[in-house]
């Protein structure tokens, strides 16, 4: 069942009840306040009739009819039924405390108007009763008067008045009160059918946007809403701003997925060369005749080469996986002159006649991982030895709330063009490829930096060489300490 169908149902239902309920109090205030008013017309009559009543003798009167002492009933039209108990007429009736009937109006003729044992008890009590009876297929309402004389009851007069009129009226206010429900609840079904469209139109635009957007795949459509800014109008913005972040969270995925299968295409390059040289290696040992102990030795070394190359690609890979994969580094402050000084000799044993400056009189502290900032500036020594032969600097700087540090070599720089290309998996410029690595080292070192919240930015001229510089948040650890000290 849809929304607008219930909604539509809901408003109809609550009409419904309301306007039943307003009826049934209608009704019921309509039919009480006409009884009541009955009753108290019989019971005034019946008053009068009463203090009319005591005339010597108390036997039928056999006076004129115009002369009994019952003014207000109707005299007898000629050609009329003898009674006509749906008329607008009253019936008088008297009776001896012993049921028997003394005198009545001339309207009743044989018929004899009954009462309860409920009202003779009541009467001979002196108390008046009132009671609802059907009587030859009219229903009558009788007022039972006891005649009081001499604090004895000496008679009782019953005064009776058909319902018909009453109940006819009645039945036509309820039937009326049923149509015009009737009417109106069917008039508000189709007004709320109406009314819940137009409101819920925005959310079938939504809708079809969606199933639009989920077949075409195109985020970059909107939900245009031009309504005020009520619940839907949050809706259509709640969704226009998911389909923002999903339109950016899809490229992403595509990037990641262009990436991913740029790099298994690039790692299947970079394999299938040492594997290649492995095989053909392998097929020269096993030749028949086999070749000379000098060949073989070259053969073997050639493999071993080959077999180091690919332990080292494999190394790379899996700490470029690591560190892409959001591993969890160590944040702690990390004294960087010692750092930087164990580097600098490190790298100068793998070259000793290379220059290799180091100034660093700041004694400051960073916030990173200490093993992970070791590796980060064993890449970069080891980039800028592969792409010069000239000196090297290695430069601190205190920053805005950070500490730098700068490698600087003397090589033949970075063209421009492929400047932002040199951070990519496997890249490699053209005066490059001839030269030892495989081009993963500049993507490792800027994984890593990142996971400590860091920066890594390249500068470089051609011909004048390049400076690839990192920068991470300075610790306080004199300060620190002091504070540990207090504790």
């Amino acid at each position: 069942m849809s929304i607008r169908l219930r909604l539509t149902l809901l408003y109809t239902a609550i009409l419904a009840l309301t306007l039943a309920s307003f009826g049934a109090m209608l009704y019921g205030t309509q039919s009480r306040s006409m009884r009541s008013g009955e009753e108290r017309m019989l019971a005034e009559t019946a008053r009068r009739t009463a203090e009319r009543w005591p005339f010597e003798g108390r036997q039928f009167d056999d006076r004129p009819p115009e002369e009994r002492p019952f003014p207000l009933l109707p005299p007898r039209v000629e050609g009329a039924p003898n009674r006509v108990f749906g008329a607008r007429a009253v019936y008088v009736q008297i009776l001896s405390l012993e049921g028997e009937v003394i005198n009545h109006s001339e309207n009743l003729e044989e018929v004899v108007l009954p009462l309860s044992d409920a009202g003779w008890h009541a009467v001979k009590g002196g108390e008046p009763w009132v009671e609802t009876v059907s009587l030859e297929g009219e229903r009558l309402l009788i007022h039972s008067e006891p005649v009081i004389v001499e604090q004895q009851v000496t008679e009782v007069i019953q005064v009776a008045r058909s319902l018909t009129d009453q109940d006819q009226y009645l039945s036509t206010l309820r039937r009326n009160l049923f149509i015009g429900s009737g009417v109106a609840t069917i008039v508000a079904f189709g007004a709320g059918w109406i009314l819940s469209g137009l409101v819920l139109r925005p959310v079938n635009r939504i809708t079809q946007t969606a199933q639009a957007i989920g077949a075409e795949r195109d985020f970059g459509r909107r939900v245009v809403h031009t309504g005020p800014n009520d619940e839907i109008g949050h809706l259509a913005t709640t969704f226009n701003t998911m389909l923002t972040q999903l339109q950016a969270a899809y490229r992403q995925v595509e990037q990641s997925l262009q990436q991913q299968r740029q790099f298994v295409a690039d790692v299947s390059h970079e394999l299938r060369t040492p594997l290649t040289t492995l095989r053909g290696n392998l097929a020269l040992l096993r030749r028949e005749p086999s070749v000379s102990i000098e060949e073989k030795e070259d053969i073997l070394g050639d493999m071993v080469d080959e077999s180091d190359r690919l332990i080292r690609l494999v190394n790379d890979l899996l700490t470029l996986a690591r560190a892409e994969a959001g591993r969890q580094l160590r944040s702690e402050p990390v004294q960087v002159k010692p750092l930087v000084e164990e580097v600098v000799r490190q790298t100068q044993l793998l070259d000793p006649g290379r220059t290799i400056a180091c100034d660093f009189p700041l004694d400051v502290a960073v916030v990173a991982d200490q093993d992970a900032l070791k590796q980060v500036l064993l890449i970069l020594m080891d980039n800028a030895l592969k792409h010069t032969t000239g000196p090297i600097t290695v430069t601190p700087a205190i920053t805005d709330g950070g500490v730098a540090i700068s490698i600087r070599d003397s090589g033949p720089g970075i063209d421009p063009e492929a400047l932002p290309l040199i951070f990519e998996r496997f890249y490699r410029g053209g005066e490059t490829r001839d030269r030892p690595g495989i081009g993963l080292g500049l993507p490792i070192a800027k994984a890593l930096v990142e996971a400590q919240n860091g920066t890594i930015s390249v500068e470089s001229q051609v011909g004048r060489g390049s400076v690839i510089t990192v920068t991470f948040s300075q610790a306080s650890v004199h300060r620190q300490d002091s504070e540990a000290v207090q504790r």
